[in-house]
């Protein structure tokens, strides 16, 4: 039976390093506490924004291991860590991944699966193979930007969700017209479609997307969750918070994850800022006081909606 994925927030989660740039641990544990409180249905584990090209493979594992430890069955995990370029290897990632206990799907990366982006029929056999090679398995598609970004196509979609073969999807097309059609085409299925469009988001649930899984649910996943959840009984007032979370996503995306890391430290998540993927210096005077202003921000809204 596939893994039934719920709908809501899911933050892409961060991976925070000690001084010494090993995993530190303990504030993973706390930011996997602090998603839970925050209402998030679910995390999205070793994927880019955990930095996962720079992660050794057994920091990939542990990492994962620690979420599902931390979270103890009360909201769902998925992972990826699917970055390998080597058929052998990436087999190998994801019989890895899937023993441990917690992770309910593992999320195959797009451009990983056609990677000189040859076409549709390389795309398809090769994700065929791995459908195949692993059928206990319930599979999820992430369109990583990095190296490239590789959509993924309708027919494709389709196929796999009435195959029952894909249950997340990790939509990064920034269209909200593209994302209707998706959403229709794999209606009925177990696949959940979930927007990573701080822009588009909202219109994407509102025809029948899952919900938001994005970089700023690393923000404000709260305010993610009121929208979601009010979205048809206060649709006005859900309007203007998405207004508001797609301006704060510009601020958001700034020297990110280092700015990511620096907000969770100033939210009683203590973290460093040391960071594998980005400069840790790019985020400047300036870019820090945009982060004071954006939890300046952010607290008036919460106290306008009672939150």
């Amino acid at each position: 039976m596939a893994f039934s994925i719920q709908p809501g927030v899911w933050p892409v989660m961060i991976t925070p390093f000690a001084p010494d740039n090993k995993p530190d641990f303990k504030a993973i544990e706390g930011l996997c506490n602090w998603y839970v409180e925050k209402g998030c249905t679910g995390i999205f584990a070793i994927c880019q924004s955990s930095e996962m090209a720079f992660l050794k493979p057994q920091e990939k594992l542990d990492i994962a291991r620690a979420v599902t430890q931390a979270v103890d069955g009360r909201i769902q995990v998925v992972a990826s860590g699917h970055t390998a370029d080597d058929k052998a290897t990436q087999f190998k990632e994801i019989e890895d991944m899937m023993k441990i206990p917690g992770i309910g799907a593992y999320v195959l990366v797009s451009n990983r699966l056609d990677q000189k982006n040859e076409g549709e029929a390389v795309f398809e056999a090769n994700a065929q193979e791995i459908f195949d090679r692993f059928p206990e398995v319930d599979f999820g598609i992430y369109e990583c930007p990095i190296p490239f970004k590789r959509l993924v196509s309708i027919e494709f979609l389709q196929k796999a969700a009435h195959q029952g073969r894909m249950v997340f999807l990790k939509d990064t097309c920034c269209d909200y017209e593209l994302i209707r059609r998706r959403l229709k085409a794999v209606e009925g299925t177990p696949l959940k479609i979930f927007n990573a469009n701080a822009a588009s988001w909202l219109d994407s649930t509102l025809h029948g997307g899952a919900g938001y899984n994005g970089v700023m649910a690393n923000f404000h996943p709260d305010l993610y969750k009121w929208v979601y959840d009010h979205r048809e009984d206060q649709a006005e007032k859900a309007k203007l918070v998405s207004d508001f979370l797609t301006l704060a996503a510009m601020i958001e995306m700034r020297a990110y994850p280092v700015s990511a890391k620096f907000y969770h430290s100033l939210q009683g998540v203590p973290m460093g800022l040391t960071t594998r993927s980005v400069d840790e210096a790019k985020l400047d005077k300036n870019a820090r006081q945009e982060v004071y202003s954006l939890m300046d921000l952010e607290r008036e809204v919460r106290r306008a909606l009672g939150i």
